[in-house]
């Protein structure tokens, strides 16, 4: 079974996913949707699908399934547009900036019975899955503590920030995702704590560029999360897991990985430079997961559900930020 596909939206993630598409076995892009001419004529022009609107493609016979890589006010009605004609939907994050918008689109893909995925796609990094897989295996014993480091190399643009829902729901969310993902249990308690230390542009936006927060599960396991948007040494993404009976860690990807010793000490190559390049990997496995979901009619990895839950802990975040205290998930 060949899954054929439509990517609404060609900006930067639109073109994350053309890519990762075509490059998946039992897949093929079939059309590319985008106001801008210019965006989706350069996806056209790259992997030779047809230019259609949305609407073409939510009536198009020869499509199976959407990737919607549009602004985020815009997801839970398209989701709930192609639900009900019968197309597979893959969503990135957020469902919607609304906890009550996300539970009734996600009671409307269960009503139409429709396949859902959201996109979190560091679930799908190689080395976070061995990571993953060494916990399942038992080799660190009962997970206790989760370590998260996600710092980006600089804040997007203040238009971007204005539609985005902030950082707890734009930028922290991969990491409540994979929070609940290694820890393995639902989260209780959010503690967080906000600046603006990067741009006082930030702070005008009404979001924070520095951000630590601390979860908890009903049996005391905890995770830290720790974001920035200035990095200046590159893309920073790490994860040590500390268990009863050791600890796993993954590490950052840098542009190779050799090690020069010299007179003047030991130098390595610099880290990757943002999310396109360092988890190239992570979206061809996402893609390749919801084509398999589809092909064999299973649950797919990454559901309504989990966007939810991830949600939900970003308005406690910011609630949190916003009162000086820790927030209890009911």
């Amino acid at each position: 079974m060949t899954v054929r596909f439509a990517i609404l939206g060609a900006g930067r993630i639109g073109q994350v996913h053309a890519k990762a598409v075509a490059s998946t076995p039992q897949a093929t892009l079939v059309a590319i949707a985008d106001p801008v001419a210019a965006a989706a004529q350069s996806v056209s022009d790259a992997y030779g699908c047809d230019i259609r609107t949305i609407e073409e493609i939510r009536l198009s016979d020869d499509v199976d399934a959407v990737v919607i890589c549009t602004p985020t006010d815009t997801h839970a009605d398209l989701i709930e547009q192609f639900a009900r004609v019968g197309k597979a939907v893959f969503c990135e994050k957020p469902v919607d900036l609304s906890i009550d918008r996300v539970r009734d689109c996600i009671k409307v893909v269960a009503e139409e019975k429709a396949t859902l995925m959201v996109g979190f796609n560091r679930r799908f990094d190689p080395d976070f899955m061995a990571l993953k897989k060494a916990i399942d295996d038992g080799a660190i014993g009962d997970v206790e503590m989760v370590t998260l480091t996600s710092r980006d190399p600089g804040a997007p643009p203040a238009d971007y920030i204005k539609r985005s829902g902030g950082i707890f729901r734009d930028m922290t969310i991969h990491d409540f995702d994979v929070a609940r993902w290694l820890l393995g249990e639902e989260v209780t308690t959010v503690q967080a704590a906000g600046s603006v230390l990067t741009d006082p542009a930030i702070k005008a936006l009404g979001d924070y560029d520095s951000v630590n927060v601390i979860l908890t599960t009903v049996s005391g396991k905890q995770a830290t999360i720790n974001n920035s948007r200035r990095a200046t040494y590159g893309y920073d993404q790490r994860i040590e897991v500390h268990g009863s009976l050791g600890s796993v860690a993954a590490e950052n990807h840098r542009e190779s990985r050799i090690e020069i010793a010299n007179a003047s000490g030991y130098t390595r190559p610099p880290l990757l430079n943002f999310f396109m390049s360092r988890y190239a990997a992570a979206y061809a496995n996402e893609i390749a997961a919801f084509v398999a979901a589809i092909a064999n009619g299973t649950p797919t990895p990454t559901t309504g559900f989990d966007g939810l839950k991830a949600l939900e802990l970003a308005d406690a975040a910011l609630k949190s930020v916003e009162t000086g205290q820790a927030i209890k998930i009911g």
